[in-house]
């Protein structure tokens, strides 16, 4: 029997690498392996479906959710985690000093819907009271103008959302004091070469993260795996076949993480890091399938339509191909 050639669009990760190498195959797969940045993989699927399988943010997987013959069909694979309280930069003349300061402020965000933002949002008003609605955001690109949402939103009322004008930046606008704070996944310009008027937050971003998740046991998910629809239903089978795949991908990252002869990285105390991961996190701390996740996914599926995101609460069951809700044990 020929296999099946498929597209996979995502980006270069240590846990996906044996994927684009080809040393891990999924089962009757031909995977092309296309790696690319994941704002340029979010675009092309949702706006083009440009290819079979792809990377997607959990926050747009989960909008296209609520839309007529949704397009994707998702997989319990999470190529991207990662705790976000270092992401909230803030003007030194906002008088910005604690979490609190932030209700009623000018807050620039590159998209409403981005799933960065939806747990920044989710995060603050759970631990810090801060109403995701009591706020005014600001929309555009962080580094260059001309940013839009990926997908059209219909938002309630109470959430006031305005586009920036087409000349300006979100990392410019919190350098001058025009926006008071910035909720984002990538570091802005600003906060390197004007140091005097950006500032994180939370100065000591491992300490508060390590803290809440002490407390919570969250280690928030960004991103998962998508197949278009119209492809799963011809070949439901590659959803099993690929998430095994990805699993055997990321066992062996794991395995070169904790390699000692050599380091598979460029990071000097890459095995204390290791350590101190496992004793926090626990030894699979980058858990893929449903149940590890349920009360991960549950929290964020009830940030995302707390924030206006989502038309009803969806279960986290809803989001998965079924074939993928179940381990497979022998």
């Amino acid at each position: 029997m020929p296999r099946l050639r498929l597209t996979l669009a995502c980006w270069n990760y240590d846990r996906t690498r044996a994927l684009a190498d080809g040393s891990v195959r999924p089962e009757g797969i031909d995977l092309i392996y296309l790696g690319l940045q994941v704002e340029e993989t979010f675009f092309r699927m949702l706006r083009n479906r440009d290819f079979d399988v792809a990377e997607m943010s959990l926050s747009s997987y989960t909008v296209t959710m609520s839309r007529e013959d949704p397009p994707f069909i998702a997989l319990p694979v999470f190529p991207s985690r990662m705790f976000r309280h270092a992401c909230i930069f803030v003007s030194t003349k906002s008088g910005i000093r604690e979490p609190k300061d932030l209700a009623g402020r000018r807050i620039g965000v590159p998209e409403y819907q981005m799933t960065a933002p939806v747990w920044i949002r989710g995060v603050l008003q759970d631990e810090y009271g801060i109403d995701p609605s009591s706020v005014r955001y600001f929309t555009g690109g962080v580094e260059e103008p001309g940013r839009d949402e990926k997908l059209e939103l219909n938002l309630p009322s109470r959430f006031r959302v305005t586009a920036i004008g087409a000349t300006q930046t979100l990392a410019q606008m919190l350098a001058d004091g025009e926006i008071d704070a910035l909720y984002t996944a990538r570091t802005p310009s600003s906060f390197g070469t004007r140091p005097d008027s950006v500032r994180r937050l939370f100065d000591d971003y491992v300490g508060t993260e390590r803290d809440y998740y002490r407390r919570t046991r969250i280690f928030p998910i960004m991103h998962t795996v998508v197949i278009r629809r119209d492809v799963y239903h011809a070949h439901p089978w590659i959803a099993q076949s690929l998430c095994k795949a990805f699993a055997e991908a990321k066992r062996r990252a794991l395995a070169d993480l904790s390699a000692t002869n050599a380091l598979s990285s460029m990071l000097p105390w890459q095995i204390a890091h290791v350590e101190e991961a496992r004793r926090e996190l626990g030894d699979d701390w980058w858990p893929y399938g449903l149940e590890p996740n349920r009360y991960v996914l549950e929290t964020f599926l009830r940030y995302h339509h707390e924030q206006g995101l989502s038309t009803r609460r969806l279960a986290p069951e809803e989001l998965f191909a079924p074939e993928t809700r179940e381990a497979f044990r022998i």
